[in-house]
């Protein structure tokens, strides 16, 4: 890993050197410096600087991103309580399964087909249960339980976050 001292001096370097553009790329950083010619009489050359960090250290980032949404999103369920006060009542007494994946939760194998658990429906663990695109992929999610759909969760065709709870199913 280059330490900061060294990237100045190499931005310095580049700078004098007349050097259009230059390209470092190692295991750990990759670096693109680019320096703009002098456009106009009295116009200083700019350096525009550009760095990758690791690829390990975007997870990282990735990971606080949704516990801020999650944040963001709490006071809308508070201002339904009222709504969301018998679901409550329902979960307890049931077993959530949850999205596996961030993506576009679907029913039914096509829109022609029919869905492919209802409520009351007895699912055994295995058992596809639902579709979740992401990125023009379709994923079959599994039942992680079995037992009786007692509630579903999510509309077809929306949106659904990684976590998110999809059916509530009462253990048999």
């Amino acid at each position: 890993m280059m330490k900061l001292t060294e990237i100045q001096e190499l931005i310095k370097f580049v700078a004098k050197s007349g050097v259009s553009e230059v390209d470092i790329e190692t295991k750990d950083l990759k670096i693109n410096i680019k320096t703009m010619p002098k456009g106009r009489k009295g116009a200083e050359e700019q350096t525009l600087v550009q760095t990758t960090v690791p690829v390990a250290a975007i997870p990282q980032t990735m990971v606080a991103q949704p516990q801020s949404v999650a944040v963001a999103e709490a006071p809308a369920p508070a201002k339904e309580s009222k709504e969301e006060k018998p679901a409550s009542a329902e979960k307890t007494s049931g077993t959530e399964i949850k999205s596996p994946m961030i993506g576009t939760f679907y029913r039914s194998p096509s829109p022609d087909k029919p869905a492919f658990v209802n409520v009351g429906d007895e699912i055994k663990q295995g058992d596809v249960i639902c579709i979740i695109e992401a990125m023009k992929l379709f994923n079959e999610i599994e039942a992680e339980v079995s037992g009786k759909v007692v509630k579903v969760l999510v509309d077809d065709a929306s949106p659904v976050e990684y976590e998110q709870p999809l059916f509530i199913v009462e253990p048999l």
